[in-house]
């Protein structure tokens, strides 16, 4: 079964909330699992030392994620209109990956929460796929024939799915934030089994 990596930084849950969506989209599709990983936190003082196993939720990931998976679904809350750095701080330790190829022609895509309406969600999507593009992955987005694209009053972006979320409460997903969660996972899935050919 081949395996879609969704990869992630969450602070206060809202982003984890959407990765385990669109693993739910991922598995979908039939032969494709989703494989949920996690990043901890840096110091901007000195090197963070982490248990190699959190207390609860996604395991921390390995680079061997990265080369094992036959495609990535990359999230993180916007920090400033960018990708948080501890995220960062992953991706930028994959030059070894960069250097052997391991991630081109894999599909990706990207996700994202805020706290507010305008908190730059396009933008950080937009910065994820940055380093993504430079390892020759192709971007999948979502598109408008996802009606909820069409209706939603809260999260949902053609760069990939997007929530609404709030630094007072942990408001949960929106119909429309799930629907489009699951339809970026399928997609990713969906390319992925396409390109990878009969098994």
């Amino acid at each position: 079964m081949a395996e879609i990596l969704v990869l992630y930084y969450s602070q206060g849950g809202a982003t984890a909330d959407m990765a385990r969506a669109i693993a739910h989209g991922v598995e979908d599709i039939t032969d494709m699992q989703a494989r949920l990983r996690t990043v901890p936190a840096i110091s901007t003082v000195c090197e963070a030392v982490e248990d190699a196993i959190p207390d609860s939720g996604a395991i921390y990931a390995s680079l061997d994620d990265l080369a094992e998976c036959a495609g990535l679904i990359l999230g993180s809350p916007t920090h400033f209109g960018n990708m948080a750095a501890p995220l960062k701080y992953f991706i930028d330790s994959s030059s070894s990956l960069w250097m052997s190829g391991a991630l081109i022609n894999k599909p990706a895509a990207v996700f994202t929460a805020t706290a507010s309406m305008h908190g730059g969600q396009e933008s950080t999507l937009l910065s994820m796929m940055l380093p993504l593009l430079h390892h020759g992955m192709l971007l999948v987005g979502l598109p408008y024939s996802e009606q909820a694209l069409l209706q939603t009053r809260t999260g949902g972006s053609p760069y990939g799915a997007s929530r609404l979320t709030s630094d007072q409460e942990n408001l949960p997903l929106s119909d429309d934030e799930k629907t489009l969660c699951r339809a970026l996972g399928r997609r990713v899935a969906q390319t992925a089994k396409t390109l990878l050919g009969p098994q």
